[in-house]
């Protein structure tokens, strides 16, 4: 049999195997080995016995802990899993990222802050605290375009604007949020100053807000000036602007018809804005994290049926109604569930160390969040927010974003809304029959290991 072993390898696995007779107070059997093996004084003396006595232990143990660890996640999801959902293994929306990653991609010199998928093509932008973004193919695991133009960190990234037109936003702690057009070579059509600190987070908002100049053109921005701020990415005027927060503004969300947002901050508060009305207001103010919050989302309405419980209520709220259920991600290293009258649902324990993105699955039936602690957690919102899935080792340092490819709308192009939405809202008092949405099963994430990991079914 050809050996498995470098006769380096093989040398040190000997030294191991006889420190470790010796140190048992087996000396005959060390004996015997060193004779075979003709392993003489000069090359394994009472130093390099000592040296090596413990490291057979150690190396069993570890692989042993592995082992058991792997076993126990493997045991969890199993314990999870039903008839049903083990005969759905392939269906999209039972579908939950798995290792390995499809791709690592890497190119950036610093920690990666932020992705977004395009909403139809198969590219996706990373920002980075090198001042750059970075355009990739997902599905070959390319690197396409560098862009620069920021003079600091790239905090955050999204992609959405009028249907057929879509543009790519950015923002960093330079203060300012640039537009750059895919179409022309991801060409900076436009900067917006305005923010008096570093700009946190930056969405686009889906049309259907009352006032909206045109259909998918307005942009909302979170700062570290305490503020958010509405935008006309067609004139690049500031629309609104937002006060209410007494500390940094993490993170926003917007609801999937444009009428409601949702944001966090170093306040440790969550707030609910409705952008309907002339004089945007907080319609709710939640407290409960016991530190700064990192991230926000609203539950698409796939959701309902599986929150509603959790809220008392008999029977889902209807599909057209937006923003009634919201997650959120503290540095506490909790996950919190909330309702729009400013209930905590559920708070959800399992991570180590800073959540630091959460996002909802398409289908509704999970939320998926990515922590300072390597790993990504999968929580099942039909089991009460059980965690049933956790992928440890992400990432070799801290995951800081997490990004749902959005589905898309077979025959009538994408579905351009946060975290995957597949309802489609009621406007003007007319209930529109939901779409048929295909579900992208790809996930992305970033770190500060300076690399772009996509998980894909």
């Amino acid at each position: 049999m050809a050996p498995m072993l470098s006769p380096r390898q093989a040398e040190e696995l000997h030294k191991s195997i006889i420190a470790y007779l010796a140190a048992n107070n087996l000396p005959n059997a060390a004996n015997a080995l060193r004779t075979e093996i003709n392993l003489g004084e000069e090359s394994f003396d009472a130093a390099t016995a000592k040296k090596y006595e413990t490291l057979l232990e150690k190396k069993w143990t570890s692989i042993i802990m592995d082992l058991e660890s792997r076993n126990e996640s493997l045991q969890s999801e199993l314990d999870s899993a039903t008839p049903s959902s083990l005969s759905k293994r392939n269906d999209p929306a039972s579908w939950l990222p798995k290792a390995p990653p499809r791709h690592i991609l890497e190119s950036h010199r610093d920690t990666i802050n932020c992705v977004a998928f395009h909403p139809i093509f198969s590219s996706i932008a990373s920002g980075s605290d090198d001042y750059t973004i970075k355009i990739w193919d997902w599905e070959l695991g390319e690197l396409e375009k560098t862009i620069k133009g920021h003079t600091r960190a790239v905090l955050d990234v999204d992609y959405g604007g009028p249907r057929g037109g879509y543009l790519l936003a950015s923002c960093s702690s330079d203060l300012t949020i640039k537009l750059w057009d895919p179409a022309d070579d991801y060409k900076n059509i436009r900067t917006l100053p305005g923010h008096d600190h570093s700009v946190s987070a930056v969405r686009f908002i889906p049309s259907g807000a009352a006032g909206a100049p045109s259909s998918g053109t307005l942009l909302v921005s979170a700062s570290r000036d305490r503020s958010l701020r509405i935008w006309d990415v067609t004139t690049g005027y500031c629309m609104r602007t937002i006060n209410g927060h007494s500390g940094w503004v993490r993170d926003v969300c917007p609801s999937p018809d444009g009428r409601f947002l949702v944001s966090t901050g170093d306040d440790m508060s969550v707030r609910l804005w409705d952008i309907s009305v002339s004089e945007p207001e907080a319609k709710q103010i939640m407290f409960g994290h016991e530190h700064f919050n990192e991230c926000c989302a609203i539950a698409p309405a796939a959701s309902y049926k599986y929150l509603a419980p959790l809220a008392g209520l008999k029977k889902p709220p209807p599909a057209s109604s937006t923003a009634e259920f919201m997650a959120t991600g503290s540095r506490d290293k909790t996950i919190r569930l909330w309702d729009a009258r400013g209930t905590c649902l559920l708070t959800l324990v399992g991570h180590d160390n800073w959540v630091r993105s959460v996002l909802f699955h398409p289908s509704g039936k999970y939320l998926i969040s990515a922590s300072d602690d390597k790993t990504l957690r999968c929580w099942d919102l039909s089991q009460d927010g059980k965690c049933v899935k956790v992928l440890a080792d992400v990432h070799e340092r801290f995951i800081t974003c997490l990004r749902w490819a959005p589905g898309i709308v077979k025959d009538s192009g994408p579905i351009d809304t946060e975290n995957g939405e597949v309802g489609t809202p009621k406007r003007n008092g007319a209930e529109r029959a939901p779409p048929d949405v295909q579900i992208r099963c790809i996930i992305a994430t970033g770190g500060v290991d300076q690399k772009l990991r996509i998980f894909a079914n």
